[in-house]
Order: structure tokens, then sequence, then C-alpha cells
């Protein structure tokens, strides 16, 4: 679904194919953005003609097992490390010593080990809703345990990832059969009533899946039957945006996309390699979400690594649900704008 002013490119990265698209003139300051679960470089449309417009030269790729890049069969071809690999050719491939580094999701653990393991290959690096954890990727110890209190809830707001480790084959199938309803109930604007309740994230394992269990309606699970029924919330994305996203996750099904989740140890350990420690001296960018409840950082103490480890921080906040650059792109570029021209002001574009 290309753009005015976006192409699609493919890179060899060794065997590994990634799609990317593209935006802005070639000799442009270098910008990379990396998505999520389970999203696509379509996720960045709002952002990379915008500063491809401003003279950087922006890259968003489709990560391993999503879109038109390389899908594996094997859940340990999806650690970190490998993805870091990935985006460490494409850079190559790219003919560039470094970039500006952009994640959201699951795209922010890649760059915030490239910036860990790699710094000379990092001019600054920002990441949306995901906080760093440095060596530390443990999250439990951060848990808000009045939200969720131990005995109710062991893994917090993360006990899904559990449910992924429990029933994997049963996670992808669920996924496989209602991909169009899962991008439907998946995608919504940020709700403020959830302030303080527990995540829905939280009630996987209880719910026996992440549309619950069979129990009524022609033995479809009540959720999924409301999810069916849900319309498409257009704060997030539209119609079209929703046929893509469906299209591309029928096309690889939901296998590759899962396994992100579920390679915690092989994680743990490449983030335990990060040079220095784990600290960070390039300008860093954090953006919370407000009404992210399962990455939250405005009551937690989830930020305290990263406030610890960024030696040159800057921090903000947008109201927002965790699909944070779709919903709010505006305030997205225009954080991202400032920042890059105050804190990284070498790399700003300059007239020829």
């Amino acid at each position: 679904m290309p753009q005015p002013g976006i192409t699609e490119h493919r890179a060899q990265v060794g065997s590994h194919t990634c799609f990317y698209l593209a935006s802005g003139p070639e000799s442009g300051p270098l910008l990379v953005f990396v998505h999520g679960w389970p999203e696509l470089s379509l996720s960045w449309r709002h952002q990379i003609p915008v500063f491809g417009a401003l003279g950087f030269r922006c890259i968003a790729p489709d990560m391993r097992g999503y879109g038109r890049s390389s899908v594996y069969d094997t859940k340990e071809a999806y650690t970190i490390e490998k993805s870091v690999d990935d985006m460490l050719g494409l850079l190559d491939h790219l003919e560039r010593d470094s970039a500006i580094w952009i994640g959201h999701d699951w795209g922010s653990p890649v760059v915030w080990n490239i910036a860990s393991h790699h710094p000379q290959r990092c001019v600054a690096v920002a990441n949306l809703c995901v906080p760093y954890m440095g060596t530390d990727t443990s999250n439990f110890d951060y848990i808000d345990r009045t939200v969720y209190p131990e005995e109710e809830y062991p893994a917090g707001q993360w006990e899904y990832m559990l449910y992924y480790y429990e029933n994997f084959e049963k996670a992808v199938a669920e996924f496989d059969d209602n991909v169009r309803t899962t991008i439907k109930m998946l995608f919504r604007r940020g709700d403020p009533a959830g302030a303080g309740q527990p995540a829905t994230t939280a009630l996987v394992r209880k719910m026996g899946g992440f549309f619950g269990t069979p129990e009524t309606h022609d033995g479809k699970p009540p959720l999924l039957e409301y999810a069916d029924d849900l319309p498409v919330d257009e704060a997030v994305i539209s119609e079209e945006d929703l046929k893509f996203y469906t299209d591309a996750l029928e096309r690889n099904g939901f296998f590759g996309p899962s396994s992100w989740y579920v390679n915690m140890e092989a994680n743990a350990n490449y983030a335990a390699t990060s040079l220095a420690g784990g600290t960070l001296h390039m300008p860093v960018l954090f953006i919370g979400a407000t009404y992210d409840y399962t990455c939250e950082t405005v009551e937690s103490r989830l930020k305290e690594p990263m406030e610890k480890l960024c030696r040159n921080l800057s921090l903000a906040e947008i109201k927002s649900g965790h699909w944070v650059a779709q919903e709010k792109p505006i305030e997205v570029n225009g954080i991202l704008a400032k920042w890059l021209a105050t804190a990284v002001t070498a790399s700003w574009p300059r007239p020829a």
C-alpha cells in the first residue's frame, strides 16, 4: 500500500530477505523505524513521509516473520540478537556506518540492544512505550502489586507472556483462525477508564486464551463474538490499513510474530553481554503512552532502570493507548522533531 513519497525495497542480508519502505533523499541523515507485534513497516506510515520531507532518509523494515521479509519455522529464529543482526545487515546494505534508531513494542528491545551492544552504530535512539531495562530484562520486579496482587497475577500485566509458553500452539491457532478480528480488537485507541485497573493482558491466563474459552453462542467464545462485531477504530487504523495488516498476517501466519515472545532466556543472556554494563551515552528519547496499561510507565517503577542507565535521556508522555504512532501521529512527530532538532542537532538536515 505505497503512499506518495514512499518507495518499496528489498535488501539481502546474508540469507535473510529484508523488505523495507523508504522516504526522503538518499543522502539525508538516516532514521530507521522498527515496528513491533503484530505490525508492519506500514505502522510508520505517518512518520516516514513527514521526516522524509524534512530531509531525513527514512527506512521502515518489515521485521523477521512479518510482511515481505523472511519468515522462519523455528521459535529460536526470533531472538532479539538475530533481529539486531538483521538491522545491522540492513545498515550495511544502505552503506551507512550509523543511524538514528526509533522503535516501538518489540521493535524497542531491538533498538535498545543495538544501542547497548553496538553504540558505534547509533547516533541516537528513541523508543515508544517499552522502556530500557539494561542487562536485567526481568520486568517482574517492577510490577505494581497494588494493581496486580501476586497471588492473583503472578506475572502482573505480563501474564499473557506466560500463556505463550504454556499454550503456544493454541495461541497461534487462536490468532490464525481470527486474523481480521484479532487486528480489529487490538488496534484501538487508549481508554482513560482503564487507569488503576488490571490490563487485559493480565487476564489471558485466567480466560484460558486471548479470546476466552468457548461457553455459549454456538460454541464461540463471548469475547470473540464481541470482537467480531467491533467496528474498525479509525482513530488508529482505516479499513484499508486493516485489510493490509490482515492480508499480511493471513499470508504468513502468527507463528513467527508469536515466537518473539518465547525466547526470554536467550534474550536475557544476550542483554547480559551489553557493553559498559548496559549504560547508554548517546542521546536517548523515551515516549510513554498514558493509557498503555501493559507498558505502564506513568505510575509504576518501570522507567527506573532506564533513568539510571541512560546518561542523555529525554522523556515525553502522550495521552494515548499502545499504538501511539498511529493514534497520535502529530504528537509523536512533534516530539521526535523537537528532540532531533535540540538533542541530536548535528544530524538535522541542512541545505546542500
